[in-house]
């Protein structure tokens, strides 16, 4: 054959295999799910009942004048129609070796019966379309339907010579276009190729249908696993942030209690007033930050878990501690400077409305700062608190001259503050720089976009 005839070939496979359904697995290794019990049991009663038809027609046909009576011994004709149906109760265990089975059953009894009845011929295509549907080799279901098909075929081409050949004394008289060899040639043609080219494509269907199936349950089960994933990823998230904002809470206000309870204690004896006004500070920092926790409590509480502060809704008004934001600020510094530290704060830029997260983001990454310049900075440091807006963004900046530790005590890296100002810049898509400046001290830099970012972008920086 010819380049150009191997390549016709090609396309009409090619086109052959759009119109048909696809059979191939879906993956190497995969079978169609066994039918179970249940399909078992049903196999079974339907080749009883095929069996059962067969058996009764096997007799009604001569009593009608439908057929002729053969000569051969009753028995073997109803043991014939038994062996042609009962064994479709194992067709979708071996589907290949019964339809090979029946297959051969059914022209053996056609040679020796000369009879083609209707029971026998239902099982033949059962058979047929069962290697279709549930072979899981489609090679070899594809070859086993085509070596029947050619089989049953050539027997009938055979039966048509022979017929044509041998004693027709009782052929009607013909009437029309075609002699009746002919018009019984091309109603045993068309039927039987009506037949077995239903089956053979019907058999394809199932076996499609069953790889549907399949991809519908694979993706339904990976749905599920990706709702357990997210549901763990958001939980994770909810459990991030209470722990951010406990920290920031708990570690200011503890913080400044410690300076001023520190203070209270040495000024006791020889400065009773000054160590009365740093009990005052003590009782009004605790006051603080009992207001903050329930506040945070009430919103854990009372809002709705799927639309707080997880990075999947950033523009949710978020209320954590009441009132935090940036708005906070002067009271901040002034509570930083009555703990004993020197601040100064400055706002560069036109203020305006920032989405909530972001508010509240300013204002702890700045009360974080704060709070480790007072643990670790040394009793001589001074702060500066700069707050600048730009047209798209809003950058915070807390810088110091005290001390800078190369490594606190105890610890081999960034704390949960640091680790809490990063995740809070990143729920709001900026950026964060942390480091020890050359003059000396420390500096916290955090720059944010100040439009919400999207919930698929949030999501993104959280895991990453």
């Amino acid at each position: 054959m010819s380049a150009s005839g191997l390549t016709g070939v090609g396309t009409q496979w090619s086109t052959l295999d759009q119109i048909l359904p696809s059979t191939d697995p879906p993956y190497p290794g995969w079978r169609r799910p066994t039918p179970g019990p249940d399909g078992r049991r049903a196999d079974l009663i339907g080749a009883v009942a095929l069996a059962v038809g067969a058996v009764t027609t096997m007799q009604l046909y001569p009593w009608a004048g439908l057929l002729q009576p053969t000569k051969a011994p009753q028995w073997l004709e109803l043991l014939w129609s038994i062996a042609v149906t009962l064994p479709l109760a194992w067709r979708r265990r071996y589907p290949v070796i019964i339809a090979l089975l029946v297959s051969a059953l059914y022209m053996a009894g056609g040679i020796a019966f000369g009879v083609s009845l209707f029971f026998p011929m239902i099982a033949l295509f059962v058979a047929f379309y069962t290697v279709g549907a549930w072979e899981p080799d489609r090679q070899r279901a594809r070859w086993t339907r085509l070596v029947i098909t050619a089989a049953m075929f050539i027997w009938i081409m055979i039966s048509i010579f022979v017929y044509a050949t041998g004693d027709r004394s009782d052929e009607p008289a013909a009437t029309g276009p075609f002699s009746p060899l002919v018009s019984m040639a091309l109603i045993q043609l068309l039927t039987n190729a009506t037949f077995f080219i239903g089956s053979y494509y019907l058999g394809n269907r199932g076996y499609a249908g069953a790889i549907g199936q399949d991809e519908l349950e694979r993706r339904t089960a990976e749905l599920a696993r990706e709702r357990e994933r997210s549901t763990a990823q958001a939980l994770a998230l909810e459990r991030m942030w209470i722990a951010r904002e406990l920290h920031d809470v708990v570690a200011h206000h503890v913080s400044v209690m410690g300076v001023q309870a520190s203070a209270a204690r040495v000024a006791f004896d020889h400065n009773p007033v000054a160590a009365r006004d740093a009990l005052g500070h003590v009782e009004s920092s605790a006051r603080t930050a009992i207001e903050e926790l329930h506040g945070m409590l009430s919103t854990l509480r009372e809002a709705d878990p799927e639309a707080r502060d997880d990075g999947r809704h950033p523009d949710h008004e978020i209320e954590t501690a009441a009132t935090v934001g940036v708005r906070r600020l002067p009271a901040l510094v002034e509570e930083s400077e009555a703990a004993g530290l020197p601040t100064r704060l400055e706002i560069v830029g036109t203020p305006g409305r920032l989405p909530a997260v972001l508010d509240v983001n300013l204002f702890r990454i700045a009360q974080e700062a704060l709070t480790n310049v007072r643990k670790h900075a040394g009793p001589r440091a001074t702060a500066d608190v700069r707050l600048r807006y730009y047209p798209d963004e809003v950058e915070i900046e807390i810088t110091n001259s005290g001390a800078t530790p190369t490594r606190w005590p105890g610890r081999t890296g960034p704390g949960l503050g640091q680790l809490g100002m990063r995740e809070r810049v990143a729920a709001s898509g900026g950026t964060i720089e942390l480091g020890a400046l050359a003059r000396g001290g420390y500096l916290v830099r955090a720059r944010m976009p100040r439009s919400p970012m999207t919930g698929a972008e949030v999501f993104h920086d959280q895991r990453s």
